[in-house]
């Protein structure tokens, strides 16, 4: 007896026990639980090497950068265009990315890319995030009419191809002749108008994802319990309720962030986002699909990036997941098996035939810390 209320105590086999809050405030449980993650470490890592080279490398809204070309700038072929870096020995050399066939620098092209890229992602993410959670909350929350109204139109938004649309609205845009506001705009902020438009197309999943959140939340003790205190309908959504539900918000930006990339990525590659004379990771692959054979450097390094960027942004958002739920265990295959080998049963091996009397009373479920049936 006293052993099962020992085993109903303990924490499953290979699961970490979450992290003690005891002395600590919330940030600090967060900030410890994400320095934690060693995916999200590099990931961050990773987003802030490429953050701060696209940004202070080439410039940015007229702050010249450290390096010596931008990407209009054409010079000399060196080395017959080829990259000029190499590992062994190690050398940064003239063009370390190397040229196209008129004589731009790679490497300025790729920063500047990748700066477009990084902008749209973060005017996507933060308005997708603002107006799903908007749009969840309040349908969630208070249902009848307004629920039915905002999620008729999600339906509608949802059903419309949406890479389709921001083509249409980009070739609208692309109309400086048109004489409208929109064209005006987008003619002198391309990329900023890109990103907003693609925002507003891009926050239905989290609305829908939310509005699930709130329904089920809005049923809880702690609700109640405000709402019998005289809270009021804002501080139960916003305080109560919405921190509650901040790990589906996270995942589901950082997963339209990483989608944002790619999205950016197609539309100038069809020739209907970022244009010359400014370009972009998906327009440098577009130009140069013809000299893959020839010149393969030409798409090494674009795509390099855009996978990276992608990656990263995925890592921190799963770092953050884990960081913000308290309800994350962490398995450890490691600390599974040396338990397994303690209490005297092969190493991923179930309690059963052949197993000891002490296997079978400490033979956990690697997930839920519960006794194996």
């Amino acid at each position: 007896m006293a052993e099962d209320a020992a085993l109903k105590g303990a924490p499953a086999a290979g699961i970490e026990p979450v992290l003690e809050a005891k002395g600590l405030s919330q940030g600090q449980i967060v900030r410890k639980r994400f320095l934690g993650h060693t995916g999200a470490i590099i990931g961050l890592v990773v987003f802030a090497i490429i953050f701060l080279m696209a940004f202070t490398s080439v410039g940015y809204l007229g702050i010249p950068g450290w390096w010596k070309y931008n990407h209009e700038q054409v010079s000399a072929l060196v080395n017959d265009g080829a990259p000029t870096s190499s590992l062994w020995p190690l050398a940064w050399g003239e063009h370390p990315f190397g040229q196209d066939r008129i004589g731009r620098d790679l490497f300025a092209m790729t920063m500047r890319g990748a700066q477009q890229s990084i902008t749209v992602m973060v005017v996507i993410g933060v308005i997708a995030g603002l107006l799903g959670v908007l749009v969840g909350a309040i349908s969630g929350y208070f249902r009848g009419w307004a629920e039915a109204v905002l999620m008729r139109l999600t339906d509608v938004i949802i059903i419309i191809p949406a890479l389709l649309l921001a083509a249409v609205m980009a070739q609208m845009a692309g109309r400086r002749d048109s004489g409208s506001w929109f064209a005006s705009f987008a003619s002198t902020n391309g990329v900023l108008a890109l990103g907003i438009f693609l925002g507003l197309i891009s926050w239905v999943s989290l609305a829908r994802l939310m509005r699930g959140e709130f329904l089920s939340l809005r049923e809880r003790e702690f609700v109640d319990a405000a709402r019998i205190s005289g809270a009021s309908n804002a501080r139960i959504i916003f305080k109560h309720i919405l921190p509650n539900a901040v790990g589906v918000l996270i995942v589901n930006v950082t997963l339209t962030m990483s989608a944002a990339i790619l999205t950016e990525t197609a539309l100038s590659f069809l020739g209907v986002g970022v244009k010359a004379p400014d370009t972009s990771l998906g327009l440098l692959i577009s130009q140069n699909q013809q000299a893959f054979a020839t010149r393969p450097w030409l798409f090494w390094f674009p795509g390099l990036f855009i996978v990276l960027i992608c990656l990263s942004i995925n890592f921190i958002g799963d770092g953050l997941r884990d960081a913000f739920d308290p309800r994350q265990k962490k398995f450890n295959a490691k600390k599974a098996r040396e338990a397994d080998a303690a209490a005297g049963a092969p190493a991923g091996a179930s309690a059963g035939a052949g197993a000891s009397p002490a296997a079978e009373k400490s033979a956990v479920t690697a997930f839920d810390g519960t006794k194996d049936d």
